[in-house]
């Protein structure tokens, strides 16, 4: 697999529609990260790192009624097709409604973290 982080977006977005409570997938650094955005930012509901041979992160869904908080997911950056994005450039999702997640020198952040701090980097995905 080369684009682990499509393959995170995916896997949430399929069990988000089809309203499940809890999804799998395999560790790794930025994938832990960006879930931890998630959470923080109150569209997962929790965060588990678990599993000796292989580690698993396991993300519980937050729904609200017969519909997920998660309306939708967009991986921009891909590996055949890098975007990066200064400061400046940083990309308001819906608005201000949804959120960019960006891969900075400074570690991974919301779009709205890195114009605060004045930091560009590679613009990942959008969440809304």
């Amino acid at each position: 697999m080369t684009d682990t982080i499509s393959d995170m977006l995916t896997r949430i977005r399929n069990a988000n529609s089809a309203l499940l409570p809890v999804v799998e997938l395999p560790h790794s650094r930025m994938k832990a990260s960006i879930a931890n955005i998630l959470k923080r930012e109150g569209y997962i509901a929790d965060v588990a790192i678990d599993g000796k041979p292989f580690k698993k992160i396991k993300l519980k869904l937050k729904y609200q009624g017969r519909k997920g908080v998660i309306e939708g997911l967009r991986r921009v950056s891909t590996p055949g097709l890098r975007r990066y994005v200064g400061a400046t450039e940083i990309p308001r999702v819906l608005g201000g409604m949804g959120m960019a997640i960006v891969s900075t020198s400074q570690g991974v952040m919301t779009g709205v973290e890195a114009r605060k701090q004045n930091l560009g980097g590679e613009l990942l995905c959008y969440v809304w």
